[in-house]
């Protein structure tokens, strides 16, 4: 490419100067209208523009490609109905016609689902496309979709045209099971509210009611006949502590696009209002102390304890009616009351004729149907005021031989201790040199249950029982209280008392046979515990699509078997390991791909109008590709348009004078002669 440019041989302000003082000299000439004005001005023009320096640049231009960016949404609701084929048909058919326009290039943007359920993200690819390439160079874009874009804000701004292909069919049609509002958290044995709705999307049939499934964790589940496009309310009250699994589903209907939208899984985390503890005390001493302190600190424990003070030796003559400066309500704790507690503590607690033996059948009642009971036992325990010669000894994992043992000793975590969530790893919480001693310990026979601690020649110290629908735990010593103190080091008294009151309270992870699960992304982590020494059978796990699939756990520690595994599906799986079952939600309730399934151009037109692009349905045929210009609308009946840029490379510049300088000088002095001859024809002329 060929043009002019000037280099002034004198500083621009010195050559206006000069313009203009031409300029005046021309106009007195016409005012005293000289016969050779013209000629003086075009002598004085050619002086001007030889110190203008006009050269003729020469340019190399290598004209580049236009490039037009198509990009294709493969995300998971593009594989609904025959959208891929569409999808396929229309890339090939666009490369085809794309690479017969002229000086133009095609650049392909694969697109998947978004990172941690964020659907559909098309203009952030096409963001990233557009800024890889030079703004100057791209024609068009075009993009491949259901119109189920997701996030319209990260449109970029382009300089040409966009054109969106719509796959999908004007028929199409959905139903869609949405939570509206549920708790993340909700009090056991109280009613809480899930909100739920079904709605029926695009070209549905008519239909005023549905079946709706309902079901909690791995329990049977119960359906129910509901109205469509309806807010509707289904109280629950939640059966256990930790995650509970609710799922939600409706059966597929004949000719919706997908049942992946008909079911939704709400995970609630059931919690305890307040924990209900009873501690009953014996003669004061200063263990006493370690579990007032230890309920006390806890905001969520409503305690109740009473002390018997005085000792059964005193023989004062005082009616035990009278004994208490205020009358404690026995009957209406051991009577009336006595199911509203989570927990029940005897602390070094003997038989003195303060509780009937009638009150304390009722505490084994209570364990039977599902109560807690905490012995932690003194020299008390080996006499003959011992709970063991009360109607408690039903339920007792332990019976006493009447020996005490006043030594010291370091407390032990048997093997079966180690695999036994509630003991397991406390060894790894020894300070330096190991747990600090004990110096007393009720010697006990075991008679059943299991013992996860043991003291001198392995003698049982903490035994753990299931009784009926309830449990129970005995402390064959009252010196726990020296760890709290720190004595030679101490020991995790805390640890170990808080894991023993949530194994009572019938916690999930403290159970000692328990399959569990939880899901970070689609990443699952399946860990079972057990206190068997067989190792654990395969975990059958069931998809949300109906495959099924064998996964083998690791052992991790003794007791303790996990494995990972990267869950290939969003939706609820179901777990089974011999008699153990449950379920795991991987992902959201409902994937946001399948929110929304009609294939729709109305979230994308506000983003395509202003580039004068348009949005075509592929139902219709794939449309033409036509050259248009800039500015001009890009979109027809069966045609889009992209614009040409027209975009080069320079390449060698080369630079010359348009005239030499003498040759400006020549035509200078000759129009000065030219006016000069015919001003002086013209004064002799006037001679004559």
């Amino acid at each position: 490419m060929r043009e002019v440019i000037f280099q002034p041989l004198i500083g621009a302000p010195l050559l206006i100067g000069l313009g203009l003082v031409v300029a005046l000299l021309l106009a007195l000439a016409v005012w005293k209208r000289l016969a050779g004005w013209a000629l003086r001005a075009l002598a004085l023009g050619f002086l001007l523009v030889a110190l203008c320096n006009p050269l003729m640049q020469d340019e190399a231009r290598k004209p580049l490609a236009d490039i037009v960016i198509l990009v294709v949404d493969n995300s998971a609701s593009q594989g609904l109905s025959d959208r891929a084929f569409q999808t396929a048909q229309a890339v090939e058919a666009i490369k085809a016609r794309v690479g017969t326009l002229p000086n133009t290039e095609l650049r392909i943007v694969q697109l998947g689902d978004g990172a941690e359920n964020a659907g559909t993200l098309a203009m952030e690819a096409l963001s990233r496309a557009v800024a890889a390439e030079p703004q100057s160079r791209i024609a068009g874009a075009i993009l491949v979709t259901d119109g189920q874009v997701h996030d319209l804000e990260a449109t970029p701004a382009l300089p040409a045209p966009l054109q969106v292909l719509l796959t999908g069919r004007k028929g199409d049609w959905d139903r869609r099971l949405q939570i509206t509002n549920a708790p993340a958290f909700a009090i056991m044995g109280e009613k809480t509210v899930l909100k739920f709705r079904i709605d029926d999307q695009g070209e549905a049939p008519a239909a005023s009611t549905v079946d709706v499934t309902i079901a909690l964790d791995a329990d049977a589940p119960a359906t129910f006949t509901v109205p469509v496009g309806q807010d509707l309310e289904l109280p629950i009250q939640l059966p256990h502590a930790g995650i509970n699994v609710l799922q939600l589903s409706v059966p597929a209907a004949e000719g919706e696009l997908t049942d992946r939208n008909n079911a939704a899984v709400v995970q609630i985390n059931g919690v305890r209002d307040r924990l209900s503890v009873l501690l009953v005390s014996g003669e004061p001493n200063p263990g006493e102390r370690v579990w007032r302190n230890l309920l006390k600190s806890d905001p969520q424990v409503d305690l109740v304890h009473f002390t018997i003070l005085r000792p059964p030796e005193k023989q004062d003559g005082i009616p035990v009616s009278e004994l208490s400066l205020i009358a404690f309500p026995t009957k209406e704790l051991f009577v009336d009351k006595i199911r509203d507690f989570d927990l029940i503590i005897f602390d070094r607690y003997a038989m003195r004729g303060i509780l009937p033996l009638s009150y304390l059948q009722n505490v084994v009642d209570y364990v039977n149907e599902g109560g807690t009971v905490l012995v932690a036992a003194g020299p008390e325990f080996g006499t003959v005021d011992s709970l063991w010669r009360s109607p408690l000894a039903q339920v007792l994992p332990v019976e006493p031989t009447s020996v005490m043992i006043e030594e010291g000793f370091r407390p032990e975590v048997t093997e079966l201790g180690r695999r036994h969530p509630v003991t397991e790893g406390l060894e790894a919480l020894a300070p330096k040199g190991g747990w600090g001693r004990w110096f007393r310990l009720v010697e006990v026979n075991q008679i059943a249950g299991q013992a996860l601690m043991s003291g001198p020649e392995g003698k049982p110290l903490l035994v753990l029982n299931r009784v009926g629908k309830g449990r129970v735990a005995v402390l064959a010593s009252d010196q726990s209280w020296l760890w709290g103190k720190g004595y030679e080091g101490g020991g995790p008294q805390l640890e170990l008392l808080r894991r023993l009151g949530h194994w009572m309270l019938k916690q999930p992870e403290l159970e000692e046979e328990n399959l569990s699960a939880s899901a970070e992304g689609q990443v699952l982590t399946l860990s079972r515990r057990t206190v068997l020494d067989t190792v654990p059978p395969p975990v059958t796990v069931t998809l949300p699509d109906g495959t099924v699939q064998t996964l083998v756990l690791e052992q991790k520690s003794p007791g303790l078997y996990e494995t990972t595994w990267e869950a290939p599906q969003l939706g609820l799986y179901r777990l089974q390991q011999g008699d153990l079952a449950r379920v795991v939600a991987v992902g959201p309730s409902a994937p946001k791909e399948f929110e929304e399934t009609i294939a729709t151009g109305d979230k994308l037109v506000g983003v395509v109008e202003p580039t004068r692009g348009g949005v075509m349905r592929l139902e219709a045929g794939i449309p033409d590709i036509r050259l248009v210009n800039q500015g001009r609308p890009a979109v027809g009946r069966g045609w889009i348009g992209i614009t040409p840029r027209g975009a080069y490379e320079a390449g060698e510049i080369s630079v010359a004078p348009l005239l030499p300088s003498w040759l400006w000088l020549m035509l200078a002095g000759l129009a000065a002669v030219a006016a000069w001859l015919v001003e002086g024809r013209r004064r002799g002329g006037s001679a004559d």
